[in-house]
C-alpha cells in the first residue's frame, strides 16, 4: 500500500508528550490567572488606577460624570443611598458604570426613579442596584461596572472594569 507523502507519521509516544506539554501549559496559565485576583475569586487584568472624584462631590441619586480608563470612555459615579453589589464608601452605596450601551455604544441616561441607566436607541435598561445587570433590551451583556476604591481622604479611585467597554478589544491602555 502506497502512503501519501503529505501524511505525517507521529508516534504515539511523541503525540502523548506533546499533549502533556499542552496540558501543563494550560494549568500554568490558569493558576496565574487565579492568583491575579484571589480576593474576589475572579481573574482580571491590571488596570491603571485613576482618581475620579471625592465623596464630597457626590449627591444622593444624582449621576456624577467621569471618564475611565481614558477620556474616550464616559461614565458616571452614583451614590444610591443603600448598600448595593459592588458599592463602596461608608454606606457601600457608591457605584460607577460606563455610560456607553454595550449593544451599539449609544450614550445612556440615568433614571433616578428606579436607579437604571437606559438607552434611547433600542431601549436596553441596566439596574444600578444589581451591578449594572441588563433588565431589558437588545444588549447581550451587563453594563461595565468600575472596580472602585476609596482612600482615607474620601477620594474615589477606579482600578478596573468588570466587562469589556463597547467598541474595544481591550479595556487596558
Amino acid at each position: 500500500m502506497k502512503r501519501c507523502p503529505k501524511v505525517v507519521d507521529v508516534a504515539r509516544r511523541r503525540f502523548l508528550t506533546g499533549a502533556g506539554y499542552a496540558a501543563a501549559g494550560t494549568v500554568a496559565v490558569r493558576l496565574t490567572l487565579e492568583r491575579s485576583d484571589a480576593a474576589t475569586g475572579a481573574a482580571r487584568l491590571l488596570y491603571p488606577s485613576h482618581r475620579l472624584a471625592s465623596l464630597q462631590d457626590l449627591r444622593l441619586n444624582e449621576p456624577f460624570e467621569v471618564s475611565y480608563p481614558d477620556n474616550d470612555a464616559p461614565g458616571v459615579l452614583i451614590k444610591l443611598g443603600a448598600p448595593v453589589k459592588g458599592g463602596v464608601g461608608p454606606d457601600s452605596d457608591v457605584v460607577g458604570f460606563s455610560t456607553l450601551c454595550p449593544h451599539q455604544g449609544m450614550p445612556l441616561a440615568y433614571r433616578a426613579a428606579d436607579h437604571t441607566l437606559s438607552c434611547p436607541e433600542h431601549y436596553s435598561r441596566f439596574d444600578c442596584d444589581a451591578g449594572g445587570q441588563q433588565i431589558w433590551g437588545h444588549a447581550t451583556q451587563n453594563l461595565p461596572q468600575y472596580v472602585l476604591r476609596i482612600d482615607d481622604a474620601g477620594n474615589i479611585f477606579a482600578e478596573g472594569i468588570d466587562e469589556l467597554l463597547y467598541g474595544r478589544l481591550s479595556n487596558v491602555l
